[in-house]
């Protein structure tokens, strides 16, 4: 079937306004990028724009020498695995009862949990909570707070919900068990959800910033983005948290140091993103169409 008028005009329009948005978010990061390794002389003046002006990765290096950003990094890393296998198990050991019809008391279940998403303890009760079972300065008020979200538990329930239930029958006559069932049938057909609320868990717990301010003391153990915050923060502090050496506090300025600290911060996302892609897309698309 050809087109009409009225749909060919709003498939143009639809193009660039979607255009602009790509290049709203995709325009800062190139100009980051090409600020993060160009010359000084470059970055002091304002010249650079979308492209690097005389190339070299002066900042990387004075922020690898200067800095806690290697140990930073690391920190993200253990924060980010740690916390998306932990909510990803239990979220699947809520959902996976919760969407078994013969399971007593899943509705007052499920209601007890989606109240937490209109009610919460505050922020006071909650740190004297964490302080009080001795989790303040580590990683654990970082994941046992927030180790399940709500949200992501009714996505991932609606989704155990959509799987046929012929497929449990045919199972379960083949002699499977509960967790049998769960771990060589459920969940390899659950791959594009687990790939998606992995995902969310995962930038969520990469950028944390809030809580590590809140609950996490020591500096050695601040992750990515706090560290980048600071110096965003203040050139002053930037200075006192490098150490540089003379030599390389001339070839490089703050801004770019700045800005090769907020790359570093953006890249792993950046790199995981497309791997999971054609998972997300089939994620994100869970009961919005029914058969």
């Amino acid at each position: 079937m050809n087109d009409t008028k009225g749909e060919s005009l709003f498939y143009v329009v639809n193009y660039i306004v979607m255009t602009l948005v790509a290049l709203s978010c995709l325009l800062p990061i190139i100009n980051i990028f090409a600020v993060s390794v160009s010359n000084q002389n470059a970055v002091a003046s304002g010249f650079v724009s979308l492209w690097p002006i005389g190339f070299n990765l002066d900042s990387y290096k004075a922020l690898l020498k200067g800095t806690n950003i290697v140990l930073a990094f690391q920190n993200s890393v253990v924060i980010t695995l740690v916390g998306v296998l932990l909510s990803m198990l239990f979220t699947i050991m809520a959902a996976y009862p919760l969407s078994r019809k013969y399971f007593w008391g899943r509705k007052f279940f499920t209601m007890a949990m989606v109240f937490t998403m209109l009610f919460s303890g505050g922020l006071i009760p909650t740190y004297l909570l964490v302080k009080s079972l001795g989790l303040v300065n580590s990683y654990g008020a970082l994941w046992l707070p927030g180790l399940i979200s709500t949200y992501n538990m009714l996505v991932m329930r609606t989704f155990f919900d959509n799987i046929p239930v012929e497929v449990e029958e045919a199972a379960r006559i083949d002699g499977c068990g509960e967790l049998r069932l769960l771990g060589q049938i459920i969940m390899p057909l659950s791959l594009p959800v687990v790939a998606t609320l992995a995902l969310f868990y995962g930038v969520g717990f990469w950028n944390a910033f809030m809580s590590v301010l809140i609950y996490i003391n020591d500096t050695k153990l601040f992750n990515l983005t706090v560290l980048v915050q600071k110096m965003v923060q203040s050139q002053q502090l930037l200075q006192q948290m490098n150490n540089l050496q003379p030599d390389d506090v001339e070839a490089v300025t703050p801004n770019s140091i700045k800005s090769a600290a907020i790359i570093i911060m953006i890249a792993p996302m950046l790199v995981v993103y497309p791997f999971v892609q054609k998972y997300f897309v089939k994620g994100v698309m869970i009961g919005s169409v029914k058969g």
